[in-house]
């Protein structure tokens, strides 16, 4: 499997309702496994981490990702 393929689903999903939950919950976290979303937002990555984990269990990955209009940009150098 190729590495931008791991999340396609996932990310095809954050992508479709990302101006929408940008809107109402700017800055906050989601998590989401295929095409299910876990229910709410959450203020921490952790927060995410753990409802994922509650909901989707360790069997497979699943996505956290924060909210925001557009991607933030690191400078690795």
């Amino acid at each position: 499997m190729a590495p931008n393929a791991a999340f396609a689903i996932e990310l095809a999903v954050f992508d479709q309702h990302r101006e929408e939950w940008y809107r109402s919950h700017p800055g906050c976290f989601v998590a989401i496994q295929d095409g299910v979303i876990v229910d709410g937002f959450f203020e921490t990555y952790a927060e995410a981490f753990n409802a994922g984990l509650r909901k989707f269990g360790v069997q497979r990955g699943f996505l956290v990702k924060q909210v925001w209009a557009t991607e933030p940009v690191y400078l690795v150098s």
